[in-house]
C-alpha cells in the first residue's frame, strides 16, 4: 500500500503507528469457526500453513501454532500485542472456542509488521 496516495483528514501531529484490520474468511469445503468441525478447523490450519511457507523476501517469517506453545513463547506472543486472550463468554457460547487451541495459530513476518492468525479470536 502506497501510504503517501491516502487523502483526507491527516493530522501529521498525531502519525498512526498501529493499525488493525479484521477480516473473515471463506474457504470452499470449510466452514466458518461458530460450525467448523475439528477436522476443518485442522485443514485450514494447513492450507495457512501451506500459504504461509511461500511467503518470501518482507513477508517471510514464523508459523507458532497454538497447540503446544511454550508458555514464554505464548507470553511472548501477548506482551508483544500479537496473541490476546480474553476468556469472552460470547465466544464460548457462539462455539468459537471448541477444540482450543486445536487448529489455531499466528503468523508474523521477520520484521514483525505484519501478523497474521488463523481462529485465535480467544
Amino acid at each position: 500500500m502506497d501510504f503517501s496516495k491516502i487523502t483526507g483528514n491527516v493530522n501529521p501531529a498525531a502519525p498512526v503507528h498501529s493499525t488493525r484490520i479484521r477480516v473473515g474468511r471463506s474457504i470452499d469445503g470449510y466452514g466458518l469457526s461458530p460450525g467448523i468441525t475439528q477436522e476443518q478447523r485442522l485443514g485450514v490450519e494447513t492450507l495457512m500453513k501451506a500459504a504461509f511457507a511461500k511467503f518470501t523476501e518482507e513477508l517471510a517469517g514464523n508459523y507458532y501454532p497454538l497447540a503446544g506453545m511454550d508458555e514464554a513463547v505464548r507470553q511472548q506472543l501477548v506482551d508483544d500485542h500479537f496473541l490476546f486472550v480474553s476468556g469472552d463468554r460470547n465466544l464460548q457460547v457462539a462455539g468459537m472456542e471448541r477444540d482450543w487451541p486445536e487448529g489455531r495459530g499466528i503468523f508474523h513476518n521477520t520484521r514483525e509488521d505484519l501478523p497474521l492468525s488463523g481462529s485465535t479470536r480467544r
